[in-house]
């Protein structure tokens, strides 16, 4: 029972990235520098989109003109993130980051995509893993036939994942990351899925398939937001054997006694932006938890009673995973502790990365520059990862 000991990997979704040169470019730019600074081995956590993925697939010049930028800047790669399938970057993403989603032809063919091309850019690793949306967004997601093209569809990965190591000998395995307010969202949801995916896979005769190459990818923050307790959610998952393949280390706002904490509800009404979706919940003294979709000016400013006497608010806001606090603002960093003592005790070894994708989006004037704000993320959790184990 150990931690992954491959190189700490941070995903790459933080930066702008529509061609390959605009891939390569955010790496000498950010990744190698950050590299440096760390002094140790760095994996770069690729998020690559659709429109890169084509151009890779069409031009195999741009691959290698891939493998060389991340070997130039001593970079290495085990893992994707293919959750977002467009621009992560426009200036509205929102509830657009989950489509398509799993029930959709377009997904699982662009996910078979990426795969292909990690196998390719994992020269010095026989396995790697490829975090995706949690099938969907439950305000967007219809139709009676949803979960079962969804399983169809995962399934039909797992033959292709299963065939890309028969020809390559690089096992890929998907990550499914549930979410706040998507399909996948608890613990319980996440749980009951699965173990519709393994009976119609027994069905199938396809229950191996499913075993070997569909997972999770548990994001700390979310599961925070969640109020869940992270280590029972770890444990849950580990108990009925569904395989964690990937943990992102992420942290999210935690605000105390908000209807008795105007400053702490000024300053958050800072970090409200356009770009991405903020899901908050509301948590009571009676255990019951009340939701908004997206953080919101009015609510900070004017919450209404039946959110301004919660005990806590929680907001899908990563922030850096080495601040305790952000002035009259918390961050859930405690449950990142417990969940990462808690994946040490599991047989499992996840593959582990940052994923503070919103530096572009944080408030204020003063925060520090992206090469050094990551740098100093990573330092933290790599001293988190040693006193974990």
């Amino acid at each position: 029972m150990t931690l992954s000991t491959l190189p700490l990997s941070y995903c790459t979704n933080v930066h702008p990235g529509l061609t390959v040169d605009e891939v390569c470019q955010g790496l000498v730019d950010y990744a190698g520098p950050i590299q440096k600074n760390l002094e140790q081995p760095l994996a770069a956590g690729l998020w690559l989109a659709e429109p890169v993925i084509d151009e890779l697939r069409s031009d195999a010049r741009k691959l290698g003109e891939l493998k060389q930028t991340l070997s130039e800047q001593n970079l290495v790669c085990y893992t994707l993130n293919a959750f977002p399938y467009g621009n992560f970057h426009s200036e509205r993403v929102k509830e657009q980051v989950y489509v398509p989603d799993w029930s959709e032809e377009d997904r699982l063919t662009y996910t078979h995509e990426c795969a292909k091309i990690l196998a390719e850019l994992m020269d010095d690793f026989d396995e790697g893993s490829i975090s995706t949306v949690p099938l969907g967004f439950k305000q967007l997601v219809s139709g009676s036939e949803f979960r079962e093209n969804c399983i169809d569809n995962l399934l039909q990965l797992a033959m292709l994942l299963d065939q890309l190591y028969q020809d390559t000998g690089k096992r890929i395995r998907l990550a499914i990351e549930p979410e706040p307010l998507c399909i996948l969202e608890t613990t319980a949801e996440t749980i009951d899925f699965f173990q519709e995916l393994k009976a119609v896979a027994i069905e199938r005769d396809q229950a191996q398939l499913a075993r070997e190459y569909l997972g999770v990818c548990y994001d700390v923050c979310h599961q925070a937001v969640e109020f869940e307790d992270v280590a029972e959610s770890l444990k849950s998952l580990d108990a009925v054997g569904i395989r964690i393949n990937k943990v992102h280390i992420t942290c999210a706002i935690n605000l105390d006694d908000p209807g008795n904490n105007p400053a702490g509800r000024k300053l958050l009404a800072e970090f409200v932006e356009p770009r991405y979706l903020h899901q908050t919940f509301a948590l009571f003294d009676d255990g019951n938890i009340r939701t908004i979709t997206d953080l919101s000016e009015d609510l900070c400013h004017n919450p209404p009673p039946h959110m301004a006497e919660a005990i806590k608010w929680r907001i899908h806001f990563h922030v850096p995973v080495d601040a305790d606090d952000l002035g009259p603002l918390g961050t859930t960093r405690d449950d990142l502790k417990i969940a990462l003592q808690t994946v040490a005790q599991l047989d499992q070894t996840p593959h582990l990365e940052v994923e503070t994708y919103t530096w572009s989006v944080m408030p204020g004037e003063e925060h520090p520059s992206l090469v050094d704000g990551f740098t100093a993320e990573l330092k933290a959790t790599l001293a988190l990862l040693q006193s974990s184990t």
